[in-house]
């Protein structure tokens, strides 16, 4: 089948044309290697009583990787220890899951150094005008089954 394509711009597109779009690439590399081994993972931050989410940590593994997309720690919640809690129930799952590593990526306004004492080390730097870059590639090598460098540090906490 041919035809001309019909290219829309948007600044909003929907959830369902993301979802769209991904089904086509997984389709594509289900061809090229087989099924695709993506399992989304997410610790969703609410109040008691209320399903409105505050934050959280939103990851997802794939091919034996398990990245963290986002990390979203409140404001009121931030230097409690919130953030490494939610840092190693990740780590625990990225295990259950058999991954070898994790990584996620930081901007410089961001917590590098809060990944840092989590065991985390910076793998790439791509360059940028400041105050917004750098911004950092981190991993975190799982081949040790000890648990969560930092867990229960709170003064420092993301």
């Amino acid at each position: 089948m041919t035809f001309e394509p019909v290219i829309r711009e948007t600044d909003t597109p929907s959830l369902e044309s993301y979802q769209q779009g991904l089904a086509v690439l997984r389709a594509f590399t289900g061809e090229q290697v087989g099924p695709p081994d993506n399992h989304d993972f997410a610790l969703l931050i609410t109040a008691p009583g209320e399903t409105a989410v505050l934050g959280g940590l939103w990851a997802q593994s794939r091919w034996g990787a398990f990245y963290v997309d986002m990390i979203v720690v409140p404001e009121a919640l931030r230097r409690t220890g919130l953030g490494t809690r939610l840092m190693a129930r990740a780590e625990a799952e990225a295990r259950r899951r058999g991954c070898h590593l994790m990584w996620l990526d930081t901007y410089a306004f961001q917590a590098r150094p809060f990944y840092e004492r989590l065991g985390f080390e910076v793998f790439a730097t791509l360059e940028g005008p400041a105050p917004f870059y750098p911004r950092w590639f981190m991993r975190k090598g799982l081949k040790n089954p000890s648990p969560l460098a930092g867990e229960g540090v709170g003064a420092a906490d993301g």
